[in-house]
């Protein structure tokens, strides 16, 4: 027995992803045009603290997760692959990450002296 698959069926199929997209993109608006208007008050209102973000902490956390994760794609995709093209999947993140732990290197030595 041959199945085939209505039009309407292909339709709905394809819609899916669509609505989805456009229903996540709406929420994200919604959330960005609140959250400006959120700030707008509180800065009129004189209640607005910046908040803090510490560079140093981050680039030590996302260069350790970074250079771990490169290492790893790294050593597979030499394994699995051999060197051609597809090691680049590794080699990017690992000297991101390796990057990220030099300058939180090199701030961190600027910080004691």
């Amino acid at each position: 027995m041959e199945q085939s698959t209505s039009s309407a069926a292909q339709v709905i199929i394809a819609l899916i992803p669509i609505v989805g997209i456009v229903m996540g993109s709406v929420v994200v608006f919604f959330y960005l045009l609140w959250n400006h208007k959120r700030r707008t008050l509180l800065i009129q209102a004189g209640q607005y603290a910046r908040p803090d973000f510490d560079l140093l902490s981050f680039s030590l956390l996302a260069g350790l997760l970074l250079g771990s994760v490169g290492l790893g794609l790294t050593v597979f995709l030499v394994i699995a692959l051999g060197v051609n093209f597809g090691l680049l999947g590794g080699i990017i993140p690992l000297s991101i990450g390796i990057g990220l732990l030099v300058y939180y290197g090199i701030k961190r030595s600027d910080a004691r002296t």
